[in-house]
């Protein structure tokens, strides 16, 4: 299995669905949308939702606006300096993406359920599953890197 994750670098994107293209306006979109939804649901939170959170949901809310922030910031840079011609690479921005909607966006759910009384606790499980995916991806990033260097 080792072998197969080794083998992706050199796979061309071409046998692929996205192109080069997508890949980056994806990772620009996702920079700019999550960069946006970070400052307002960091406002919101410090203002409206303050006053309803207890602490521990407080600190949980700000931890899911900072990570949310942190891979807006990486898929903006990787989107300018990254080629896209491998499936490597695609896989990088994936990983990002999906990683912080279902990290950061369990947490906000986690969070707001939890403060009105009717916590959804099925989002519980998907939080390590998005922290997951942000692992995953920078490893692949590491990999990238180390790849490139060598």
């Amino acid at each position: 299995m080792g072998g197969e994750l080794l083998e992706l670098e050199h796979v061309p994107l071409q046998k692929y669905s996205k192109k080069p293209m997508e890949t980056i306006l994806v990772a620009q979109f996702f920079a700019a949308f999550y960069g946006f939804l970070a400052i307002v649901l960091g406002a919101f939170g410090a203002h409206a939702l303050k006053k309803k959170f207890t602490s521990d949901q407080m600190a949980s809310f700000e931890t899911g606006v900072k990570y949310q922030m942190y891979h807006a910031i990486v898929l903006l840079v990787l989107s300018f300096n990254l080629g896209f011609n491998t499936l490597h690479e695609q896989l990088i921005i994936n990983c990002f993406v999906f990683g912080t909607l279902l990290f950061s966006f369990s947490i906000y759910g986690l969070c707001i359920t939890g403060a009105s009384g009717k916590k959804w606790r099925f989002l519980g499980p998907i939080t390590p599953l998005g922290g997951l995916l942000l692992a995953v991806g920078w490893l692949l990033l590491l990999y990238h890197f180390i790849e490139n260097f060598l």
